[in-house]
């Protein structure tokens, strides 16, 4: 289930707790919601490659002072000022105002991917040089000018020139009002920093998931086995949770047991 958007700021409603609960129920509950918050982390973090981009991004823009890409309900695509941010620095922006979200979806087959702002529209090209976002229909189904690409910016790591289908890149105008698609090469204007939400970064992910599988108690690896555990022993059934060998690992536990009983 897409959980929805949370904004810096917003009040968090406290779910209520039932008055009576099984101990041994409730401690299972609390470990599944640990669990569930770690894939669900909405914390916001900067795309560091193109692999990175994908889920709800922020496309900021290079102006002073900064600003994203944001979009209206008519189509319209402008500028918009960011406001969540520390010391003034776009680099730790986080989006205010569901406008300022897109979604990033990867092409498949492709390195490209489509914008859709919050209203379900895909962002295209007009025959102006003003991105506009236009129809409601899916990636693949009568393109045109609907799929984007990310290229990397030669000079400055963690940013991006978004490339058209026509070849050209998206820019913002210097007085930082408008945006266009007409840009012939990357430069300052074209520079852009895409933010998003850390669960859809795959490395973060991978590592939290690597964490997860690490987490395991003493307790729980000796009931597996089904005897008292050495540290070394305990280190190396750990280290193949993460390694992905840990059930040849744990057999190979039990049968040194076996063997040590009966030497």
């Amino acid at each position: 289930m897409v959980k929805p958007l949370a904004f810096k700021g917003d009040k968090k409603v406290k779910k209520r707790k039932a008055t009576t609960v099984n101990d041994e129920s409730h401690v299972e509950k609390e470990k599944g919601e640990k669990a569930s918050g770690a894939q669900e982390d909405d914390s916001w973090v900067t795309a560091d490659t193109v692999g990175d981009i994908g889920g709800p991004t922020l496309v900021i823009l290079p102006s002073a002072p900064p600003t994203c890409l944001a979009c209206d309900a008519a189509g319209k695509v402008f500028t918009s000022s960011l406001e969540n941010m520390i010391e003034g620095d776009p680099a730790t922006a986080e989006p205010h105002d569901m406008r300022q979200v897109w979604i990033a979806s990867k092409i498949a087959g492709t390195d490209e991917i489509s914008l859709k702002g919050h209203h379900g529209r895909y962002g295209k090209m007009t025959e102006q040089p003003w991105l506009r976002l236009l129809g409601l229909n899916s990636p693949n189904t009568d393109t045109w000018e609907e799929t984007f690409l990310c290229i990397p910016s030669p000079d400055t790591p963690g940013t991006f020139g978004i490339q058209t289908q026509r070849e050209k890149f998206i820019s913002v105008t210097d007085d930082g009002k408008d945006v266009r698609g007409d840009s012939e090469s990357i430069s300052f204007n074209t520079t852009l920093r895409i933010r998003m939400q850390a669960r859809y970064k795959p490395k973060l992910r991978a590592s939290k998931e690597s964490k997860a599988k690490e987490k395991i108690s003493r307790k729980e690896l000796e009931e597996a086995v089904g005897r008292r555990l050495e540290d070394d022993e305990v280190r190396k059934l750990k280290k193949a949770r993460i390694q992905g060998d840990y059930h040849e690992t744990l057999l190979d536990v039990r049968v040194k047991g076996k063997h040590d009983k009966y030497s």
